[in-house]
């Protein structure tokens, strides 16, 4: 059984997805939806090629104060719409505070250039947030 890892931005959607045995995240994708209908369609899409998802962990945007501002509103809105059409599937939000500056210093460090690259860095955020919560697990 594998679990998604989701990094939800209004622009670009950061995919991960752990292996089978639930020990390691890899980047799978960066979404840049058109609209909801192309939105979901790539989720359903995802979920045909790996049917053994069993979970989902999405990265909830906390303040550093532990509060929650405009951004979580419409991650809550999102994993709300995603219960909806995969009810099966549990849900898990997991704190993402500065897994977007971990990223970009993880590009800056390996020499890439992280502007033009907000694909990449989307992807990489979402790696971290599933990578810590498969950590969290063990």
């Amino acid at each position: 059984m594998r679990t998604l890892g989701i990094d939800y931005g209004e622009t670009r959607i950061g995919i991960a997805i752990s292996d089978p045995m639930k020990l390691f995240a890899q980047g799978l994708d960066t979404l840049t939806p058109t609209g909801k209908k192309d939105l979901w369609r790539s989720f359903f899409a995802i979920f045909d090629e790996y049917s053994d998802i069993d979970q989902v962990v999405v990265g909830f945007p906390y303040n550093m104060d532990g509060t929650t501002g405009t951004m979580g509103e419409k991650v809550t809105e999102f994993i709300d719409q995603f219960k909806r059409r995969f009810p099966k599937i549990p849900v898990v939000c997991w704190d993402e505070r500065l897994t977007s500056q971990a990223a970009e210093r993880t590009m800056r460090e390996a020499n890439r250039k992280t502007k033009g690259r907000k694909h990449e860095i989307d992807k990489l955020a979402a790696i971290f947030i599933l990578q810590s919560y498969l950590d969290a697990q063990r």
